[in-house]
């Protein structure tokens, strides 16, 4: 049975949560590999609105198994809210997993993020400041705190004086700002301990004992292919590899297992934070992209950037993804245009480029160049096949699909779980 990979394939927000609730219904187990709660999905489930956090989106499926693998970092608080939240509201999150190489995310390295983001000033990256970074930081470094330190109060003690040691020093002499105590850092810690319990396990071996059983394991990214630490837009990125090769060192399971790789696309591009965005827009139709799409961070709550869809992007998180199929979102917020502009090349010191350039500075001073489509105004929010999409929304679907080099087998025409169109089965 196969091992699918779902991931973003521009800067995130494309929907992945609802393509996930989707295949929930059908896979095993699913599993969140990288990120933290810097990351928010939107599932709709009828009439109600769920936003997930650090909980793999098929904790909404009550037959799959939702895990947080070794890549994602935990706040334990926020995950702890998360999961109250949703038994307030009748859904059942007992089946969840959290693997015990997890690493936390300690009180100080939010304090470390907040200061540091505020100390940057102009050249801040756009962090969340939910301490993802530093977390990501004290594991290279060695000196990070795993779930699993949550059950040696010695060892705890130990790693956390480790990482304070100059943590600390930083604080008081760079940033004026007073010691964080170990004491007080251990004492809060541990009060997670007895509540994540019921969920830790050996993710990696149950994962692979799944596949074996010939289960269908779902492998959930939490940011898009351009917030990747490696082949973003560095370094306006994430601290993790959201590209399909951190599925596999997020979870422990070996890339021959892995069987599609599927790329959500938005039909259009947003993107939150700092960074350079060519087709981003910045009159009355991005506007109308911000307002009809809704688009505001799950998370942040901050408006989100908008522009044309960009296909030298998606072309390039074909390729650097090795993907199979695309799911396009959110088809519906392009309708009333009477034309839609898209993206099939850049302009480069006069130059055209059809490929994503590998320099910041050349991709910093990138222009678009725009091909015109004819737009549609007939409501498609109930089309249930592609054939019930207007002529021109299918020629727009199409014409992406050419130009990003991958098939499109599912089309988002509504944020419900059942406005979805699919042309060929991820199964």
């Amino acid at each position: 049975m196969p091992a699918l990979v779902l991931l973003g394939a521009q800067w995130g927000d494309e929907g992945k949560g609802k393509a996930t609730d989707l295949l929930g219904g059908s896979v095993d187990y699913v599993v969140r590999y990288q990120g933290g709660n810097n990351a928010g999905h939107t599932v709709v489930v009828g009439d109600q609105k769920y936003a997930l956090h650090l909980l793999p989106s098929g904790i909404l499926s009550p037959t799959c198994v939702p895990v947080i693998g070794n890549g994602v970092v935990v706040d334990p608080s926020v995950l702890l809210s998360e999961l109250s939240g949703l038994n307030e509201r009748g859904v059942d999150t007992s089946k969840l997993m959290i693997s015990g190489n997890a690493h936390i995310i300690t009180p100080y390295n939010v304090t470390v993020d907040k200061v540091t983001e505020r100390f940057l000033g102009k050249r801040k990256i756009g962090t969340t400041g939910r301490g993802i970074g530093p977390t990501y930081a004290d594991k290279i470094n060695r000196v990070g705190i795993r779930v699993q330190d949550l059950y040696d109060e010695s060892i705890l003690t130990q790693k956390v004086e480790a990482a304070l040691d100059v943590k600390n020093q930083m604080l008081t002499k760079l940033y004026n700002r007073r010691a964080i105590a170990v004491e007080q850092v251990v004492e809060e810690l541990l009060t997670y301990a007895d509540k994540l319990a019921p969920y830790v396990a050996d993710t990696v071996l149950v994962l692979n004992q799944a596949l074996e059983d010939d289960k269908v394991v779902l492998f959930e990214g939490g940011q898009g292919t351009l917030l990747d630490i490696d082949h973003g837009t560095y370094p306006f990125v994430t601290s993790s590899n959201p590209t399909a090769g951190g599925a596999c060192t997020g979870s422990g399971v070996g890339p021959t297992k892995i069987s599609r790789v599927i790329g959500i696309l938005k039909a259009y591009t947003t993107r939150v934070g700092a960074g350079p965005f060519p087709t981003e827009l910045f009159d009355a139709d991005g506007e109308a992209l911000r307002r009809i799409g809704g688009e505001r961070g799950v998370t942040t709550g901050r408006d989100r950037r908008c522009g044309w869809f960009d296909a030298v992007i998606a072309r390039y998180a074909t390729r650097v993804n090795g993907l199979t199929d695309f799911f396009l979102t959110k088809l519906d917020v392009l309708t009333g245009w009477e034309q839609i502009p898209v993206c099939v090349a850049y302009e480069i010191d006069g130059k055209r480029v059809e490929e994503l350039p590998y320099s910041q500075t050349d991709f910093h001073h990138a222009k678009p160049v725009y091909e015109t489509l004819p737009g549609w105004s007939e409501d498609i929010t109930k089309a249930k096949s592609f054939s019930d999409l207007p002529k021109n929304a299918q020629a727009y679907v199409k014409a992406l699909e050419e130009m990003s080099g991958a098939p499109i087998s599912a089309i988002g025409v509504g944020p419900g779980r059942d406005e979805t169109i699919e042309i060929n089965s991820f199964l």
